[in-house]
């Protein structure tokens, strides 16, 4: 059964010596396991055996060689897409039955709560409950001297003692005060004012008052056509009398802050991480680590910025390794985008801002927003234009080649978009329609580079090594950037800038997941409920990562992005571990590093990466 012709379309060329059947694969990866784990006595709970867990392999996706090939459909008639839409919504799990209560981990507190108060006040109570330790050390009490988790911590030992008592390295907190590594977090304050409604917008009204007069004096002629220079000439030099200052007059009173005064980014020959899949700032600080020069916060909707959504204003925390970021924000009014700008703007501490109008899924498409805006041209005007009022940052706009699968419209909007005074545009190389089911477009996204100029341009599209990188390069674009390429290889960042291919060790690539599991305690805390959400997000970092073909093992060097590998075993039992697809050995990469899985947990990938569970 083991392939011995000619390479198959789409799927990767591996060394005959390593390639073997579905079958021995998982009868080695699950024998080895098992040996590994034999005798070990000191587990207080049994890891996930895919014997026990039942995962079930679907049918291979099929090369679409033919034009026939492409006409399959779906029982409904649809087209097949490449997005688990059929996945059942699962409602969040919780792990621990009853937590310590947060007057007991912040010692000193006292419960609000009072009797009513449904979890622990007694540390001795929740320690007989609590799920064993996970490690000896703790990544929080190392880096920082405390644990803020106190009792409820998943590796306690480090900074508890037997007698119920914390212990902190007063070293270590003298060495890290004053120090912030964290910022653009959502204030109490702020959030209450936002949900109130009493945030003061003023540069935005200033704005989108002098649109809609601008709108008024329009509808009378008959014309509908946007803002003139001479309009937003005006608006730059308006200046409210609604409401009267007392105080000594400053430059700022006086002097509006020109486009060319803004702060400014050099966007050139940079390496460009914006990812809104598991572009989380734990994955963030991995990428920084291995090379890459700009990175951006996953996209955020306006709206439930506008709303204090803490789960939302999340997406903009910036860690204090990344020295070029920005924020991405999904909008499709010119009001909510333009008061959103002013309050990032006001709030936060961001390189630049960007304008996601290129995400394709159908929530933010069918509202008009995302790729919708690219057919939208006079809302998108408003937009950039009110964004670019209240901004003291530069604004970037990112577009794909178009919505349709066979009409390219970037060519005709970006020279508009030189027009509206954006920064810099990062294009896409395939339309909405295709998704990710053709190569990326390059020789359009050259021709669109000399239209931008000298606007900077960023291409993105099918980059897996350095070789794509230069050839993408000599397309002409001033940037490259990398989205899926990097949750499949992080280190592609390094091998760009050292012009080689690495041949990475699956103990080099266990530190790497090793790193994540610190930043990602770090970022999501030390508990129970912080330890899953951290094995959540490394798994759907796993459905990516698991494409990777170690370069030892190629036929021909390098591995294409839309090549996927056959059944191989790798150079040593981790190697063949990581090669796999089934989800039930991703959770056993992450038990390696946090600890048994939980007996009620549950994962379900995202996006079809070939996983089957």
């Amino acid at each position: 059964d083991i392939k011995t012709e000619a390479a198959i379309k789409g799927e990767a060329a591996i060394k005959q010596q390593f390639l073997t059947t579905k079958e021995k694969f998982h009868e080695f990866v699950d024998l080895e396991w098992q040996s590994l784990n034999r005798g070990n006595s000191n587990k207080d709970e049994k890891s996930v055996d895919s014997d026990e867990t039942n995962f079930v392999e679907p049918d291979a996706k099929k090369a679409k060689l033919d034009r026939e090939d492409q006409t399959e459909r779906k029982s409904d008639g649809k087209r097949l897409r490449g997005q688990n839409k059929s996945r059942p919504h699962i409602k969040p799990t919780t792990y621990e039955e009853k937590r310590l209560c947060l007057s007991v981990i912040q010692e000193n507190k006292v419960c609000t709560f009072g009797d009513k108060c449904h979890f622990y006040h007694s540390v001795s109570d929740y320690m007989s409950t609590k799920p064993a330790d996970i490690g000896e050390r703790c990544y929080l009490y190392d880096t920082f001297g405390r644990c803020a988790y106190g009792f409820s911590c998943r590796f306690a030992k480090a900074h508890t003692t037997p007698d119920f008592k914390t212990v902190e390295n007063a070293d270590v907190i003298k060495a890290c005060e004053g120090r912030t590594s964290v910022k653009n977090s959502l204030s109490k304050d702020l959030q209450n004012r936002l949900r109130k409604h009493s945030v003061d917008f003023k540069k935005s009204a200033e704005y989108l008052k002098t649109l809609l007069n601008n709108k008024e004096k329009k509808t009378h002629k008959g014309n509908a056509t946007l803002m003139n220079s001479n309009d937003v000439s005006s608006l730059l030099s308006y200046n409210s009398t609604s409401v009267k200052t007392v105080g000594p007059l400053t430059d700022v009173d006086v002097i509006r802050l020109r486009p060319c005064e803004k702060k400014q980014v050099n966007f050139n020959d940079k390496l460009y991480l914006p990812l809104t899949t598991c572009g989380n700032l734990p994955f963030r600080r991995v990428c920084k680590r291995f090379g890459a020069d700009i990175t951006c916060g996953e996209m955020a909707m306006c709206t439930n910025l506008l709303q204090g959504q803490q789960s939302e204003w999340a997406l903009l925390k910036r860690h204090e390794s990344e020295d070029v970021f920005g924020v991405q924000i999904e909008g499709c009014f010119p009001d909510t985008m333009t008061r959103c700008a002013e309050l990032i703007n006001n709030n936060t501490e961001v390189d630049f801002v960007d304008i996601n109008s290129g995400c394709p899924i159908d929530l933010v498409f069918k509202k008009g927003g995302g790729c919708g805006l690219m057919t939208r041209t006079r809302k998108f005007e408003e937009i950039v234009k009110g964004m670019n009022y209240v901004l003291d940052v530069p604004l970037t706009v990112k577009i794909r080649t178009g919505v349709q699968e066979k009409t390219n419209i970037a060519h005709k909007l970006i020279p508009e978009m030189k027009k509206w005074g954006v920064s810099m545009i990062t294009l896409h190389g395939r339309s909405r329609e295709q998704r990710y089911t053709k190569l990326a477009d390059w020789d359009y996204i050259s021709t669109c580079s000399k239209l931008a100029s000298p606007v900077p341009l960023f291409g993105n599209g099918d980059i897996l090594s350095y070789e794509d990188a230069m050839m993408a390069k000599e397309t002409g674009v001033s940037g490259i950037m990398i989205a899926r390429g990097a949750l499949i290889k992080p280190w592609i960042f390094t091998e760009i800038k050292e012009k080689r291919h690495w041949d990475i060790s699956s103990g080099e690539r266990l530190d790497i997941l090793r790193d994540f599991t610190n930043f990602g305690l770090e970022h999501w805390g030390s508990d129970t409920r912080g330890v899953e959400k951290t094995r959540s997000f490394m798994l759907e970092w796993l459905s990516f990562m698991c494409r990777y073909i170690p370069v030892g093992l190629l036929e021909r060097v390098p591995q294409k992005i839309n090549e996927r590998p056959p059944y191989y075993l790798g150079r040593d039992y981790l190697e063949s571990l990581m090669a796999s697809q089934n989800v039930g050995d991703w959770v056993r990469i992450s038990e390696m590093l946090l600890g048994p899985v939980p007996k009620n947990f549950n994962f379900l990938p995202k996006h079809k990466a070939n996983a089957y569970k």
